[in-house]
């Protein structure tokens, strides 16, 4: 897969932006998508966040405590589509220990690297 930027319109005032992002990787992943929404003003990523749960993904965000700005983690939260919430400095282990432990996806094998 290669990631590539558009001239497209922008979405949520701004390109890139997460939200055609997060649909273009629940359309090639589907459920083996992890999204992550870190500190960001706005509410880019909420639609981008319904179509990954809907393709069976899952979502972490940050916490308000931790974040400069709640806006982009605190949409996502609010909807209910986050899966966790965790500060900022829980998120790297949460992601190394999904990463080396694995997860159950229809098709995966845990451990295989």
């Amino acid at each position: 897969m290669t990631v590539v930027l558009n001239q497209d319109p922008p979405e949520n005032s701004c390109r890139p932006a997460v939200d055609p992002m997060f649909r273009s990787l629940a359309a090639v992943y589907g459920a083996r998508v992890l999204g992550v929404v870190l500190t960001g003003m706005g509410h880019d990523g909420g639609v981008g966040a319904e179509h990954l749960k809907a393709a069976g993904g899952q979502v972490i965000v940050q916490d308000e405590a931790t974040s400069v700005v709640w806006g982009m983690p605190g949409t996502v939260a609010e909807a209910g589509l986050a899966d966790q919430v965790l500060p900022l400095a829980a998120i790297g282990d949460e992601l190394n220990r999904r990463v080396t432990v694995g997860r159950a996806v229809p098709g995966a094998v845990a451990g295989r690297k």
